[in-house]
């Protein structure tokens, strides 16, 4: 493998196997962090005896899949298989005994100093010759050739590595520090002896999470998880699946000076609000949340830290106001979230249907990378030219099948004018029109003013570009020794 995309990622921001009976405990403190505002995670004890009673097999579950945005640090390493053979015996003798299981993770006596995951593409499973057909489209045709659909306007922003079908897989190594990642990363590439590429509304799962926070959306395990209950395609598998998920990656440069600028710029004017409230009012009503986190469904006008860091309240709201009664018409009145919100935009919740569509779901386990805007990129209100400088989101999420998550997601709701009601625009936040020079698609967006839902806004500008992605296969850690290395 070479060199390809080198992600030096950061902390997250605001915004195992049982294939030995005994794990030695190797750490003193935790390899996960617990930001206040994002639900907890389940105990050991909690987790596997939900498991037990849906029959989810935690310790064949790679770690990454239900754990979610956890991570303090992460790096992603892109590569290509270039000797088959040897590929498949150290995927035996050497990788399948460092992946790290979901139960490895809930327990701090039994988490490595540093969590390892692999994932493949199709062109990855070609390469080592398995022929089977894991019955998702999108994942068989690569996420190159899905570039329109995801509303990418060509590829001309695209990392060159990512464009084609030439990534064969990723690993993907977290932990507290940059050291312990790099360390391992060495013991990686010593045990392959070959080069490498380097590169708050999650649902709660049956079999894994305990009771559900408020507001939190209750799924199946089959809905990440292929070959379990939920997953409409699993009597089609391939029997070794069970238990995988596919694994949506995207780099998203971020914008964050040009989007300050904005915001600055077309500040809104409500009476009693100061210029400042003003202007972080529109960039709250654009996201759908505060920068504490703390919904505008719940807090209008006003940010409110201490809701923002209440994982029992920042999530328990429906788009809807009963309690307001024939004063509030949720397919009509945007006083509270605009209909083009990123977060209304991304799930609906009730605006779109009661109960809340059960399939559409994804499991979000990215991390923001690069630094800090510099204090010339503030004064000038553009970001620079220097690779060193670029700062954005390392996307990933994993679902049972990409046509009802991320690419039904990004077409059908992000980046559709019409949804969830009226001519509402794209997206404000991820959306494109598909249109324009990569970086300077212009979308006019409504509903961001709540004295006027009708006004128009134009933004010609992206605030997020994308940079391009893969689709990868998160095999079941019991793959790495049958069906992936036979």
């Amino acid at each position: 493998m070479r060199s390809l995309v080198p992600l030096a990622l950061g902390l997250l921001m605001h915004h195992g196997l049982a294939r030995a009976s005994v794990v030695q405990p190797r750490r003193n403190s935790p390899l996960l962090i617990n930001p206040d505002a994002q639900p907890d995670l389940p105990s050991l004890p909690e987790a596997q005896a939900a498991s037990a009673a849906v029959g989810l097999n935690l310790d064949d579950i790679q770690g990454d899949i239900l754990i979610g945005m956890k991570k303090d640090k992460e790096l992603f390493f892109f590569f290509n298989i270039t000797d088959v053979a040897t590929f498949k015996s150290k995927l035996k003798t050497d990788i399948h005994n460092r992946i790290t299981s979901t139960t490895q993770l809930l327990d701090v006596a039994t988490q490595p100093i540093t969590a390892v995951n692999i994932a493949f593409s199709q062109s990855g499973l070609n390469a080592l010759g398995v022929t089977d057909n894991l019955q998702d489209s999108n994942f068989g045709g690569g996420q190159f050739k899905d570039a329109r659909l995801l509303g990418d306007p060509g590829t001309g922003n695209w990392v060159p590595g990512f464009s084609g079908t030439g990534i064969h897989g990723v690993i993907l190594l977290a932990s507290d520090t940059q050291s312990n990642i790099d360390n391992e990363l060495k013991s990686i590439q010593s045990a392959l002896d070959f080069g490498y590429m380097d590169g708050i509304s999650q649902p709660a799962i049956q079999g894994f999470n305990g009771a559900p926070l408020p507001g939190q959306f209750v799924a199946k395990p089959g809905v990440i998880l292929l070959g379990e209950d939920g997953d409409f395609q699993s009597q089609n598998r391939p029997a070794w699946t069970k238990s995988g998920s596919f694994l949506a990656f995207r780099q998203l440069k971020q914008r964050v000076p040009e989007f300050n600028k904005f915001l600055a710029d077309h500040a809104l004017s409500l009476p009693g609000l100061t210029q400042q409230e003003n202007i972080d009012l529109l960039g709250a009503r654009m996201v759908g949340r505060w920068k504490s986190g703390a919904p505008v469904d719940l807090a209008p006008l006003r940010d409110d830290p201490v809701l923002g860091a209440d994982p029992q309240k920042n999530n328990d709201f429906t788009f809807d106001h009963p309690d307001l009664g024939s004063a509030f018409s949720m397919s009509t009145n945007q006083t509270f979230c605009p209909f083009s919100a990123h977060i209304q935009k991304s799930r609906p919740r009730f605006s779109l249907v009661n109960p809340e569509l059960p399939t559409i779901h994804i499991m979000r386990a990215g991390i923001p990378y690069g630094p800090e805007v510099t204090e010339t990129e503030a004064t000038s209100q553009t970001s620079s030219d220097d690779p060193s400088l670029e700062r954005g989101l390392a996307f990933v999420a994993y679902q049972s099948n990409l046509g009802n998550g991320f690419t039904f997601i990004q077409s059908s709701w992000v980046d559709n004018t019409f949804f969830p009601k009226g001519n509402v625009g794209v997206d404000p936040i991820i959306g494109s029109t598909n249109s324009g020079p990569p970086g300077n698609a212009q979308r006019t967006i409504t509903g961001l003013d709540p004295t006027d839902f009708q006004k128009p806004m134009v933004l010609n500008e992206d605030f997020v570009v994308s940079r391009g992605g893969e689709y990868f296969f998160s095999p079941p850690i019991s793959a790495l020794i049958s069906a992936l290395s036979q």
